[in-house]
């Protein structure tokens, strides 16, 4: 009895223990099922889809990029691509022969692809309609043709260097890259139930769906279409003229910072951007640097006047150099002679500069330079921006001070030049340059809202200078044009301002290059109320003259004419109301037997323009004779030995 007892009591621990290993078994059971339904139900629902599906994928077209006025500059349009799916390819030595010869690529390269282990490849993009169609009609086992956005340009290689251009995938370079958030879309996809064999072949009735791409946001830019075009329009022709090594300019509101025009050339077409070299597709602009010569000076004139050390009236000496700590600085002219500073200004005197520096001194000119933005780039949005080169306090000495003064030593942009002289302009307020605007929102943009409240307007960084000495060096650089070196500038009817520049390229040793240039030009109007300015630089002018009144000046001068037409600018005087109009005729030097550069010296003292014919260092005749009297900017032509 007691045995049967404990038999019953055996096997009934064995029934509670199996009870609980069939209910923990339970219970894990429920648990893994409740972890792969309700926590990894999802991944696991897409993996599976994953491999009941295949993909192709659709390209979303990129936004387009806008001129300030709802002109389209660069668009986007729909193109057919092809897609080789390895899997479905039944017989890879003739699919590879088939599309090698329908789209023009090389058999080695198609059939490399097609032998990767993946689910899917591109074989070739952006393929012409005919091409596309041909191969619709063939249905080759594994080869889809699927759609994709390909940008377009309306105006060729307008503004190319500022719009950049589209990679593979992404844009690259100019606003493609720097607004890529905004410009790209969402790409789509075109999904289908395959079988589950190797090559995943579309079943008949199985499910489809097709997701839409999603657009990106159209960019609207400050660029001005027609400003653009004058701008390159003369551009080019300066190329021509002066069989320059390259050549650019930009034009902005001096008030608000907005850029209105950008460009140089040689440049590229952003649409082929693999036929051109990487330098091309620079924005000089912005990454170039270089001795800034005379234009430089605005800002020791600008420091002078603010300093209270700048004295129109009184008088200065130039016998063609000064003796700086035993280093002999000299001038461009070789002398001259008995002036006053107003003169110095308007004949670009580096003496005299030189004088003004020293009674500013280091620290309070280093202050200004500084305060100008020469020691920082600008921010305007685009990317490469660089900045150039300035002394600091413990690196000036004496010849330093001396030579920053009148823009040799240090480099700058070009963008920074022209931001600078914007505050000289606009009552000494210095502004953030920007090009890009505002977009247009779509569904995908939503999120990049807070970044569209930046796009809206400029930003005052700081008053360099007051509105009285803002005034007064308008003033001073209206005389320039009017009197001094920048004559070629002056536009009948119109109060324009501007400085010339002309400096020494500096070579990768760190030295001077023999007889090579950069001539500039910088200025704005109409100043009583600046709406535009404009800066203009040469680099290397190997036909002609190689000054900044020569050749810079002429082409600041067709663009703006051009501008004023074009914005519809009132003129400041009428001819008959306005002494300024009523210009003296100039009596022609005589040139015979100079040499270049002594011509050059005299023709820009006269206001005068001069064309080179032949080669040559001396004039042996001229035209029109020593003596005639010519109007002011009228052009010289001397003929060389």
């Amino acid at each position: 009895m007691a045995l049967k007892k404990q038999e019953m009591l055996t096997t009934r621990k064995r029934l509670v223990f199996l009870f609980f290993i069939i209910l923990l078994a339970m219970v894990s059971l429920l648990g893994r099922l409740g972890w792969l339904q309700l926590v990894r139900g999802e991944e696991l629902h897409q993996q599976a889809w994953e491999q009941w599906n295949r993909s192709l994928p659709v390209s979303s077209p990129r936004g387009q990029i806008l001129d300030r006025n709802g002109e389209v500059l660069v668009g986007s349009v729909t193109a057919d691509s092809v897609i080789a799916i390895p899997n479905q390819i039944e017989s890879k030595e003739a699919t590879a022969r088939e599309l090698s010869r329908i789209l023009e690529l090389d058999y080695d390269e198609i059939m490399e692809k097609i032998e990767q282990d993946t689910s899917q490849v591109r074989l070739a993009r952006t393929v012409s309609r005919s091409k596309a169609q041909h191969l619709r009609a063939l249905a080759i086992p594994g080869i889809e043709i699927t759609t994709e956005s390909e940008r377009y340009y309306p105006h060729g290689r307008l503004a190319s260097q500022i719009l950049g251009f589209v990679g593979v995938d992404q844009g690259w370079g100019g606003l493609e890259f720097q607004y890529e958030d905004i410009l790209a879309g969402k790409d789509g996809w075109m999904e289908f139930q395959a079988d589950g064999t190797m090559r995943g072949d579309q079943l008949p009735h199985g499910v489809q769906r097709f997701i839409p791409p999603e657009d990106g946001s159209d960019l609207k830019t400050t660029i001005d279409l027609n400003i653009q075009y004058i701008l390159e329009r003369e551009l080019e022709r300066a190329m021509v003229q002066y069989e320059a090594n390259q050549i650019m300019a930009m034009a902005m509101d001096p008030y608000t910072g907005e850029v209105l025009a950008m460009g140089a050339k040689p440049d590229y077409y952003p649409g082929e951007y693999a036929e051109f070299s990487s330098e091309k597709m620079n924005i000089p602009v912005i990454n170039s640097t270089f001795e800034p010569g005379s234009t430089f000076k605005l800002v020791t004139l600008s420091a002078s006047i603010e300093e209270n050390k700048y004295n129109p009236d009184r008088g200065f000496h130039c016998d063609g150099s000064i003796d700086v700590a035993g280093t002999s600085i000299g001038c461009w002219s070789g002398g001259h002679g008995s002036i006053d500073f107003l003169e110095v200004v308007y004949g670009s005197c580096n003496p005299g500069f030189v004088t003004l520096g020293q009674e500013i001194g280091k620290e309070t000119l280093l202050r200004y330079i500084n305060g100008f933005g020469f020691d920082t780039r600008t921010g305007i949005d685009l990317p490469g921006e660089t900045t150039g080169l300035i002394f600091t306090e413990e690196q000036m000495g004496p010849t330093e001070l001396a030579t920053t003064s009148f823009g040799q030593g240090v480099s700058v942009t070009p963008i920074q030049q022209a931001v600078a002289v914007s505050a000289m302009a606009n009552g000494g307020n210095l502004v953030r340059p920007y090009i890009a605007e505002e977009y247009f929102e779509n569904e995908h943009s939503k999120e990049l809202e807070d970044e569209a409240e930046e796009l809206e307007e400029g930003e005052n960084i700081r008053q360099v200078i007051s509105e009285s000495a803002s005034q007064q060096v308008k003033e001073i650089m209206e005389g320039v044009v009017e009197e001094g070196s920048g004559q070629n500038a002056f536009i009948e009817g119109y109060r324009i301002a501007g400085k010339t520049g002309t400096a020494q390229k500096v070579g990768p040793d760190g030295g001077y290059i023999p007889d090579e240039h950069i001539a500039s030009f910088i200025g704005f109007g109409p100043v009583e109320d600046p709406e535009i300015l404009i800066y203009v630089a040469v680099d290397n002018p190997a036909k002609g003259p190689a000054w900044g009144g020569q050749v810079a000046a002429p082409v600041f001068r067709n663009i703006m004419e051009d501008v004023i037409e074009y914005k519809e600018i009132p003129p400041s005087y009428l001819p008959e109301e306005d002494d300024r109009a009523a210009t003296e005729e100039v009596a022609v030097p005589n040139l015979i037997n100079l040499e270049i550069d002594e011509a050059r010296t005299l023709i820009e003292q006269k206001g005068l323009e001069i064309q080179f014919s032949g080669e040559g260092e001396q004039i042996y005749e001229q035209l029109p004779e020593p003596g005639t009297t010519v109007s002011p900017r009228s052009e010289i032509t001397v003929y060389l030995e």
